[in-house]
């Protein structure tokens, strides 16, 4: 009835009610905001303020006066409402333009009220713009939306804006103790608090909620009455989860989800309702941010207490989890295990670090690195303690400093019987093949050269000028190694073609003849043009400068691709060192 019954806007009420007592008004006003907060309302009393014939000192309308009463009996010829929602065409349009051309009989203005303007038409708001342009001086428009940014900018450029705020929690209870009282309705405040919250930030949800309620409770309105009609999750599990979460309780908190589930609630509303608690306990550890915790003063003190047991790294860890499993849990087919999951998680979140059953600790690289280099460091000093080179032989002891070929380890690990015997004893009593990097065919010298060659560019001063022909052999091994790598050096502009080249592999036909099987005749057409740069690169590494290499396209049998899964098959075949490598780290195929 009046700008004081409105609830939580009061700048915005103050606003409009010196408009109306200075006699100041613009042509056009957008009241915009969220669902039940008041626009059509305050849309209404403005338009009866408007034409009051005797306003009173604060602005407000005095309901005694023929045009106030005759708004209030709804029989007032100069305010004029539209639903646009289901009158959103031009023709609707065009006949609210023919009555702005009447002028009011009673009052000073015609307001018309166009209610969630947003969903007229392109050409209805076209055919709106020019009399909003320049309108007739009795005439005011209000246009009331939920969504203003589907509204054009010319359209919002000829209106003055209010934005109407949601409701707060505390503001929303204060209201209905209001109701309650005037209606004789007896309440508890948590009860209004839970009706508050589910309202969300909503006036009219509140009330319709409120009345609702009071029907259930039939006129004694209690906390486990509501959460019963309502079909709300008690804030004590959200309590209770967090308190049994923090002492590594997973079982209890499994016994807690049964009962939750057993109610009839869906486990994605639990963890959403766990998430928004945790967020809550988050804000309540500051006092910067406990009053956005809109909740009642009883609901903020469980809260401050709960945010004292519990640690901040533990609420960011669980709502990042608890986010995780909202996101996943439409897509999941198990969505309770899901659920039990998320809680054993962050029931594990405040647990001290252990291995798992392996006794292998996940995820620390570092630390198990470390523990092969000390445990490497022995088997390197005992063969120079147990094989000593006598000082009359000079040239033994500084040729066995100097790098030597890949088949170099293997030769010196037979005359050390003692260190291989104890070695095979370590393995069986432990059940753990110890890493020897001879069995994989390298060693760590000829690693760092084999670096220091692959720095090596066809075409670099100084290297090819001295450089006399070489006309050696290589295997397959060899060939495949070197192809791959020439595939990742090849330059960024390239990436596509090395991507593609990476899955080929090239052959040898008839030392020195190269043949490689390419898709189709487009990559093959790609290749050909640094086909030159290949057969380069291929005679400096592979130390063969009679290489050819000849490309023809696949035929149906024989463009397969393999997947990763065959690929490693294929690889651990070749070369048992591979299947070695996966036992030792104990890794797994991505």
């Amino acid at each position: 009835m009046s700008f004081d019954t409105v609830v939580g806007q009061l700048a915005l009420t103050t606003t409009l009610k010196n408009a109306v007592k200075s006699g100041k008004l613009a042509h056009a006003y957008l009241f915009c905001g969220p669902r039940g907060v008041g626009k059509t309302t305050c849309a209404r009393i403005f338009a009866k303020a408007i034409n009051c014939q005797n306003p009173t000192a604060e602005g407000e309308a005095c309901n005694e006066c023929e045009s106030c009463q005759s708004f209030n009996e709804q029989r007032s010829l100069n305010i004029f409402e539209l639903d646009a929602a289901s009158n959103n065409s031009v023709e609707h349009i065009k006949t609210l333009m023919e009555q702005t051309r009447i002028p009011p009989q009673v009052g000073k203005y015609k307001v018309f009220i166009i209610d969630e303007v947003h969903m007229l038409s392109t050409a209805a708001f076209n055919a709106f713009l020019k009399t909003l342009e320049e309108p007739p001086a009795h005439v005011i428009f209000i246009l009331a939306t939920t969504e203003k940014h589907k509204i054009l900018p010319t359209i919002l450029s000829r209106c003055q804006i209010y934005d109407f705020e949601r409701m707060t929690v505390q503001n929303t209870i204060d209201h209905l103790k209001y109701v309650a009282q005037k209606e004789g309705i007896t309440f508890e405040d948590e009860a209004l608090a839970v009706i508050a919250e589910k309202a969300d930030g909503g006036m009219r949800d509140a009330l319709s909620i409120f009345d609702q309620a009071a029907s259930f409770c039939q006129g004694n309105i209690t906390y486990q009455k509501v959460i019963e009609d309502l079909n709300v999750l008690d804030s004590d599990n959200y309590f209770r989860i967090i308190d049994l979460a923090v002492e590594n309780k997973v079982s209890d908190i499994m016994v807690l989800l049964n009962n939750v589930l057993n109610n009839g609630f869906d486990g994605g509303l639990l963890i959403q309702g766990l998430a928004k608690h945790v967020r809550n306990v988050l804000m309540a550890k500051d006092p910067q941010t406990l009053p956005l915790l809109e909740v009642s003063e009883q609901a903020k003190q469980r809260y401050e207490a709960q945010a004292q047991k519990v640690n901040q790294n533990f609420c960011y860890e669980a709502l990042r989890r608890m986010n995780q499993c909202d996101i996943n849990y439409r897509q999941s087919s198990n969505k309770r295990l899901l659920v039990e999951l998320t809680l054993i998680e962050v029931a594990q979140i405040t647990q001290p670090a252990e291995g798992d059953a392996s006794g292998r600790q996940p995820r620390r690289l570092k630390s198990l690195f470390k523990h092969l280099i000390q445990q490497a460091k022995p088997k390197q000093t005992a063969p120079q303690v147990a094989v000593a080179a006598p000082k009359s032989q000079p040239q033994n002891s500084q040729s066995s400093q100097t790098p030597q070929s890949p088949q170099s380890p293997l030769s010196q690990q037979s005359p050390q019987p003692t260190q291989n015997t104890q070695g095979a004893q370590d393995t069986q009593g432990s059940k753990r093949p110890t890493l020897k990097t001879a069995s994989l065919g390298l060693s760590w010298s000829n690693l760092r050269q084999q670096n220091k060659k692959m720095q090596i560019l066809p075409g670099t001063p100084g290297v090819d000028d001295k450089k006399t022909s070489q006309h050696e052999t290589f295997s397959q091994d060899m060939l495949e190694l070197q192809w791959l790598s020439m595939c990742n050096r090849m330059p960024q502009k390239l990436s596509g073609l090395a991507a593609r080249m990476k899955n080929m592999n090239p052959i040898i036909v008839e030392m020195p003849q190269l043949e490689v099987v390419v898709p189709n005749e487009i990559v093959r057409d790609e290749m050909e043009v640094i086909k030159g740069s290949i057969l380069s690169t291929l005679k400096l590494y592979l130390h063969n400068d009679d290489i050819t290499l000849s490309m023809r396209v696949a035929e149906k049998k024989e463009h397969k691709i393999l997947t990763r899964k065959e690929q490693y098959e294929l690889m651990a075949s070749k070369s048992p060192s591979v299947a070695l490598l996966q036992k030792m780290f104990d890794l797994e195929l991505a």
